[in-house]
Order: C-alpha cells, then structure tokens, then sequence
C-alpha cells in the first residue's frame, strides 16, 4: 500500500503577524511550523501504515522554500519513510489551483496512490481547496473535513460534521481525504524517530509554477478596535443600548 500525505509550513497560531511591504508577512521573528489540520493527516497516514503490517509506505510532500525541510524532517521523525520538498522562491504567492497543479503533476509522477492525505485546510491562507483540487486531477474521490475513517474490502467509509448532524460518506479506494480536528490525536515525536528522521530520504525537487489566478492586492492588519462608549446609566440606557446594537453593531 503507498499512502502520500500533503503538508504546509505556516506561521504558529501566537505568531505576531507584522505585514512587510503591502503584500506580504514580514517573517523576521516569526516561528513556522507544521500546520496543525496537517498534524491529524500525517497520524491518520501512519495508522493506516501499521494497521497495513510491512507492505506500507507513507511519503510527505509539501511545496515551499527551502527552510521547509524542517517541517519535513519533523513527519519523516513521526514515522513518514520518505519526503520530498518541492521548492521555487515564489511558492508562498501560489493560489489553491495553482498549487494544486504543481502538487498534483509531481503526485502523479511518482504514483499511483492508495491512500492520499490532506489537512482540510493550512491555517495561513484558510484556502480548503487544495485538497479536493488534487484529488480530482489524481482522478479519485475525496471525502472532506472527516473526524472519523474506517477502510476495508476496498472501500472507505467516512464521517464528516455538518450543521446539526453527521454525514457518513463511502467511496471506493484509492481515495482522498481531508482531515478535521477529531479526527486522531497526532502523536510526538520519539528521540528515536528524531535520530531515524536523519537518515530517511528527503527529494528537494526544483519547480515551474504556473501562473497564479488569484493576485494579492493588499496585505493589511485589521483597523484598530474603535473604543467602547457608555450609554447611560442604570434602567435608563436599556433603550439606547438596544437601539446601538441594532443599528450599529447590527447584532441584534
């Protein structure tokens, strides 16, 4: 069984985001890390590889700079066999299509898959669409946004979160998935995986990047959070709080 699971490097969540010149993150001081939908693919692939016995493999992939060899060596020390970086200076400007064009030709080259992996979405540009994008330039399913995965006799059987209720989808293998918070709890990092991680192979691979259809215009932090004001005092403001929420808050 060959099982791939795409990955990003991304800012941390309590990273304090500064924007550099109008249309990108400045990343001096910025801590960058696996991103954490990518933690619950990455666990997911591995389980389905021990559950496998010794005939599975699991490969990580991710499109970035250079410096995401680190993000790399981190699944390859959770258990991943192998990873490739594909790299090209301009990557953190590439739209979800336009990645998942990249992702998906370097995919197909060194498949087919059984089992293929997604974070449901990267926390940086909150994008979903890559995911299926792959998939269905890989020509399989996708079963999205999933939190729990059973596979036997050829199929998968999945169940996703919607509003109010559950949904449990089935689909034939080889199939995609994109991987939701409940899902697994990632595992660590051993000191022995960390050591292994050093000696498994890591492709960095050069790449041409089709042109962007999504152009960022404008990077900008949110405008300052205008001060609080009081109404009134007592029984009294009830009616000119209620007015402001209505009409200027516009939540009620």
């Amino acid at each position: 069984m060959k099982i791939l699971v795409f990955v990003k490097r991304v800012p941390a969540t309590t990273a304090r985001i500064r924007v550099a010149d109008g249309l990108r993150m400045d990343p001096e001081g910025v801590e960058f890390v696996l991103n954490p939908y990518d933690e619950f693919a990455v666990e997911e692939a591995l389980r389905r590889k021990e559950a496998a016995g010794g005939d599975a493999t699991v490969t990580a992939i991710t499109l970035g700079p250079p410096e995401a060899q680190k993000e790399l060596r981190t699944v390859l020390a959770m258990g991943a066999d192998e990873a490739i970086l594909l790299t090209h200076s301009d990557a953190a400007f590439l739209d979800a299509e336009a990645t998942a064009q990249v992702l998906a030709e370097q995919a197909e080259q060194r498949g087919p898959w059984d089992l293929v992996f997604f974070g449901k979405q990267a926390v940086d540009r909150d994008q979903h669409g890559v995911g299926p994008s792959v998939a269905t330039r890989l020509g399989m399913p996708c079963l999205s946004e999933i939190v729990e995965l059973e596979i036997a006799d050829g199929k998968a059987t999945a169940r996703r979160e919607v509003e109010g209720a559950s949904e449990t989808l089935e689909a034939p293998l080889p199939c995609a998935f994109t991987c939701q918070k409940g899902l697994n709890e990632p595992r660590y990092a051993s000191l022995k995986g960390i050591m292994a991680a050093k000696r498994k192979p890591l492709e960095t691979v050069q790449v041409d990047l089709p042109p962007a259809k999504v152009e960022v215009v404008e990077l900008a932090p949110p405008p300052p959070r205008p001060p609080g004001r009081i109404v009134g005092e007592g029984a009294a403001a009830v009616p000119e709080l209620v007015r402001a929420l209505r009409e200027e808050a516009k939540v009620l």
